[in-house]
């Protein structure tokens, strides 16, 4: 019974995503699934971020650039033209696979290219990879040092994107064809397959909570918050930090990258835009609005923040809005505005000031 009641949370609010599409469709406000979609997929990586920074007391500036990684990975290799290797017997094996299809680009021209499925696993390969060579050394650096380090890595990957010919530098990426996935669905931007992509997305997202909070949960998940509370004391017990902050930052790169995955089918193209420094600041504000260590929390803020800045809320202010949203939670909610301790004394007196006056 214990076991059940943690779920409780995600079929609540796996019927709130039905309730949800219900009511868009009966309005006809289904384009606003349109941001919804994409919520989801930044959603992914928000709650790999808490898991790192709320529980393994990790913070990080550069899973934006972990969200490249997969995107431009699955981009650059579904869109790769493999024509002119068309007799080469790896070529010709991959097509008799089904590993290498024919498909047309955006001019109508036959080409060859590989299918969205090793396109994906190459994607996790490489980001995991990534991360566990770039963890291996920087997560022995805690704070800010360690905060400037992954800053760097977001750097370097942003220009690396924005220099190379290969990723379509300012322009980036286009044309990737749509993920078929099983049994007619694929994960498709155009208007016919929004409320395919609705469940898709939030089938990857409610994935994704039950893993963290099975994670959360078990013996690792007690060994995470014991480092996050006093890493020293952690150690000196024989909890093996360096493995659990390691493996922690490994699986939170891995999260972005599938956000980064499905958001570049999703809308048949990635851009420079999405591994800005101002990307892993928003994914941090995120998760410090909602709770370092509250994933429904951080959850709930990423889907509305989110989605607001998809609409146009907040204009051309929109980076101005999410720094001043961080300061102003530093000041007043460090533990995340649905942790503050006193919020309903503070509302109380608020509702009481004038007769006061």
């Amino acid at each position: 019974m214990t076991q059940f009641r943690r779920y409780i949370p995600v079929i609540a609010f796996a019927g709130a995503v039905v309730i949800l599409q219900i009511a868009l469709s009966l309005t006809g406000s289904t384009y606003y699934m349109t941001q919804i979609t994409m919520s989801a997929d930044y959603a992914l990586v928000v709650i790999g971020l808490c898991l790192l920074m709320g529980y393994a007391g990790q913070v990080s500036l550069g899973h934006a650039g972990f969200f490249a990684i997969g995107g431009y990975t699955v981009a650059f290799l579904t869109t790769w033209n493999l024509s002119a290797y068309s007799d080469m017997p790896i070529v010709k094996l991959g097509g008799s696979l089904g590993l290498i299809v024919h498909r047309q680009d955006i001019y109508g021209t036959g080409i060859l290219s590989i299918s969205p499925w090793p396109a994906f696993f190459a994607a996790m390969l490489l980001t995991g990879i990534i991360a566990l060579l770039i963890g291996l050394p920087l997560i022995r650096l805690k704070g800010h040092y360690l905060a400037m380090a992954t800053l760097g890595f977001g750097l370097i990957i942003y220009r690396i994107v924005l220099g190379a010919r290969i990723f379509g530098q300012a322009d980036g990426l286009s044309n990737v064809p749509p993920f078929g996935l099983f049994a007619g669905l694929e994960i498709n931007g155009r208007a016919p397959f929004r409320i395919m992509n609705y469940y898709i997305a939030w089938f990857m997202v409610l994935g994704a909570m039950v893993l963290a909070i099975n994670l959360v949960g078990s013996r690792i998940g007690r060994a995470l918050r014991s480092i996050h509370e006093n890493e020293e004391a952690a150690h000196s017990l024989g909890v093996n930090t360096y493995r659990y902050k390691l493996l922690i930052f490994v699986l939170s790169a891995l999260f972005a990258a599938i956000g980064g995955v499905l958001m570049t089918h999703y809308n048949g193209s990635i851009g420079p835009s999405e591994v800005t420094v101002m990307k892993s600041v928003r994914y941090l504000v995120i998760v410090a609005v909602g709770g370092m260590a509250n994933l429904w929390g951080s959850l709930f803020m990423g889907i509305l923040l989110n989605f607001l800045s998809l609409r146009g809320v907040f204009g051309s202010y929109d980076d101005a809005v999410f720094a001043i949203i961080l300061i102003a939670i530093m000041l007043f909610a460090p533990n995340g505005i649905l942790r503050i301790p006193r919020l309903a004394a503070m509302m109380s007196k608020l509702s009481k000031g004038p007769a006061n006056g």
